[in-house]
């Protein structure tokens, strides 16, 4: 039996013991100095790190926001004013595709063939330093859904899409492009109820009209999409859902706005004004129906200067102009501005002293043409003639401003400002528009006989047109004051109503009573008085014209208006209609809005299903319209045509034309294709059926409102007004950044 024999175990002398300490603290240092590196790296430039290993585990999952689809805005009939329709940005990961030379020539192709973007801005983007290394480039904003497809398409075309293997490759190497959701105002009426319904400047920006008020309850909030890697190197997801805007359904009537806005524009290319504003409301509500209230614009393009302004005028202006001239188009006349109405106000104040007793429906009043205060005399419209002896109805009928300058003498001063405070004058309404105007009111201190006389007949103080039209329709509704308002509904985005906003009375200003005896007296204006050009066949109506000279007296500056209600005893609209100094020599003439007055109610009566209450056979004579509509109104196969500095109508060669296309010589004689006259049975020139005359010209006589005497007291200035109510919709306008300028 043999015996193995052991092997010696070696002792680790102190000089190897010596070298493994060495070795061990050596490790030791260096991973300590790791992970030093590791902490700097982290405190210093993690959350880059962090980002670029999220993307590169998923390229199009980034931290980025989930846009909230705005709130739609409708009319009363559910027609869509305002909407938001999906669209996207295109975005570039310039560091993706940098990452491998074999994808940057068939991304920068695809991005310029399928969404003509420039290539040498796309090779820029990929190659200078400020960019080269950047994850998010838009290059292009709100691309269609089709234009996204298309793309996506290009990329992935499929097995069966008949590309060579050559061609499928390329494509595949296609990559750092992706697509951020994003919203687009559209507004599908262009320019109709521009000043009511307004636009936003962004997704959640807006300034003007219903759009700015709103804005608030339009705009939604933001979803986000975000990541982050676990503890188990997976990319967890988590998607914060947005929540859309609410949506809003408001009074304003598409089709009455239509009619509106067609007899406006007719109007202002016939003759044309400074301006021209025109409200209908529901006098039992106080909702407006349709409202147009200056420079027409397109929602869709709403810093298109060039229906107003000429390129060579554009061209001209400065960041500084361009930005009044914005904000001066998209202002809304109807709300914002205030002017001295003229007489139109005179039923008010003779409501007024009715009710407070200062007159009875009795009396009666001496005209002799003028009434003299202190040295100045202030005349009524038909001076040095006289009115005689008037009824309170004759009163409004001929417009006498005499009688109302001692209506409003026996009112007195203080009875009179209150009876003003009590329709709003000198207050904003309440509308839910931006930017209302308050209008400037006598105090009582301020207020002396002279100015108590003008103020009585509508000068020496201002107003807006949404107060006079309230107030006017408080007159004749029974005496109640509601607050104007157009927002009617506000809506989920599923379309359900979270909210109806019901009428809102704010007061009681005259008796029933005597808002009837208003309405007989603004009846027989139109029968037989200054309101007799508003006429409509078949249905009764009241109306009242005003005529305000502007200061400073004696320019021969006009502005001239007419309200008026139909029918006369169960009103179902209120009609006001503003002319500010209308495009001919003689502006002190109130049957011009007389004319926009009645051809709109011509159409919005039928259109509204009011009955004719005039109509005994069941028959509605046609209303005779003024001579500048007809023809222009119905024609719609006349093409190229416009008018010219003259207001005649010419074809696209300059020859004179009628509004059946016909050409015509400049006495209104038919001529044919050659130019030569075309003769009757008889042998003589054949006269034009349907002409058209100069814009100055007209057979119709003035109405008498106007304040003929230089004398007359000014309107007050700002600072003279009592301090009004805030309004928080209130703005001072867009800056230059808004409008787009630098």
């Amino acid at each position: 039996m043999s015996t193995r024999r052991r092997r010696p175990v070696k002792k680790i002398n102190y000089k190897m013991k010596k070298k493994l300490a060495v070795l061990f603290s050596l490790v030791l240092l260096a991973l300590v100095g790791v992970v030093a590196r590791i902490t700097y790296i982290n405190a210093t430039s993690g959350s880059k790190y962090r980002k670029q290993v999220l993307s590169q585990a998923q390229q199009k999952y980034e931290n980025q926001t989930l846009p909230a689809k705005r709130g739609d805005i409708y009319d009363r009939n559910g027609n869509i004013l305002a909407t938001s329709n999906k669209v996207y940005n295109v975005i570039l990961d310039c560091l993706e595709i940098n990452e491998d030379q074999d994808t940057v020539e068939p991304t920068i192709k695809a991005l310029v063939e399928v969404l003509g973007l420039d290539e040498a801005e796309m090779r820029n983007l990929l190659t200078d330093d400020a960019t080269k290394e950047s994850q998010y480039q838009i290059v292009k904003k709100q691309i269609s859904m089709d234009d996204k497809k298309a793309f996506e398409e290009y990329e992935n075309p499929g097995e069966d899409s008949g590309l060579t293997k050559t061609q499928l490759k390329e494509r595949s190497n296609i990559t750092g492009v992706w697509f951020e959701e994003d919203y687009l105002r559209t507004y599908p009426f262009n320019e109709t109820a521009c000043d009511t319904i307004g636009f936003t400047l962004s997704r959640d920006v807006a300034d003007a009209g219903l759009e700015g008020y709103y804005n608030a309850t339009l705009t939604g909030v933001d979803g986000r999409q975000y990541g982050y890697i676990n503890n188990n190197s997976d990319v967890e997801q988590t998607i914060i859902e947005p929540t859309d805007g609410k949506s809003i359904e408001i009074s304003l009537d598409l089709g009455l706005q239509q009619i509106v806005e067609k007899y406006v524009n007719t109007f202002e290319k016939k003759m044309g004004a400074k301006n021209v504003g025109v409200i209908i409301e529901d006098p039992k509500t106080g909702e407006i129906m349709a409202m147009d209230g200056g420079d027409r614009y397109d929602l869709n393009n709403p810093r298109d200067l060039s229906n107003i302004y000429s390129e060579s005028e554009i061209a001209a202006m400065n960041d500084e102009q361009t930005v009044e001239a914005l904000n001066g188009m998209w202002s809304n006349f109807c709300v914002t501005d205030a002017y001295e109405p003229g007489s139109v106000v005179k039923p008010i104040v003779m409501a007024s002293a009715l009710e407070k007793g200062a007159i009875q429906e009795t009396d009666t009043f001496v005209c002799d043409g003028s009434q003299t205060f202190g040295d100045t005399m202030i005349k009524c419209a038909v001076y040095p003639s006289a009115h005689g002896t008037e009824t309170l109805g004759e009163v409004i009928a001929n417009s006498c401003n005499d009688a109302m300058m001692q209506i409003g003498a026996k009112m007195g001063a203080t009875q009179f400002i209150k009876a003003q405070s009590l329709f709003n004058f000198g207050t904003r309404t309440g509308i839910d528009l931006p930017n209302e105007g308050a209008g400037i009111i006598h105090t009582k201190d301020s207020m002396g006989e002279t100015e108590l006389a003008c103020s009585a007949f509508g000068q020496g103080f201002t107003c807006t047109m949404i107060q006079e039209i309230n107030a006017m329709s408080s007159v004749i509704n029974g005496g109640y004051y509601y607050q104007p308002h157009l927002v009617t509904k506000v809506l989920d985005s599923n379309g359900g109503t979270v909210k109806t906003i019901s009428p809102i009375l704010l007061k009681q200003t005259i008796s029933s009573r005597i808002s009837s005896d208003i309405r007989s007296y603004m009846a027989l204006s139109v029968q037989q008085g200054t309101s007799r050009h508003s006429k409509v066949q078949g249905y009764s109506s009241g109306g009242k014209t005003g005529t305000a000279e502007k200061y400073p007296r004696g320019n021969g500056k006009y502005l001239v208006s007419f309200i008026g209600f139909a029918p006369v005893d169960d009103p179902a609209v209120v009609i006001y209609v503003v002319v500010d100094e209308p495009n001919v020599e003689d502006q002190a003439n109130s049957t011009y809005p007389q004319y926009i007055a009645q051809g709109i109610l011509s159409e919005l009566l039928p259109y509204l299903n009011v009955v004719p209450d005039e109509s005994e056979d069941g028959t509605v004579p046609e209303t005779e319209l003024w001579e500048g509509f007809k023809g222009h109104l119905k024609s719609t196969s006349i093409s190229d045509s416009e008018l010219d500095s003259d207001g005649n109508l010419v074809d696209a060669d300059g020859n004179l034309i009628d509004w059946d296309g016909n050409r015509i010589d400049e006495n209104g004689y038919l001529l044919d294709a050659n130019g030569d006259h075309i003769l009757d049975e008889e042998g003589n020139y054949k006269m034009s059926t349907n002409l058209v005359s100069a814009s100055g010209s007209t057979d119709t006589d003035s109405s008498g409102d106007a304040v003929s005497n230089p004398d007359a007291p000014a309107p007050l200035e700002d600072d003279e007004a009592e301090t009004t109510e805030d309004n928080d919709e209130e703005t001072d306008g867009i800056t230059n950044e808004e409008a787009g300028l630098e």
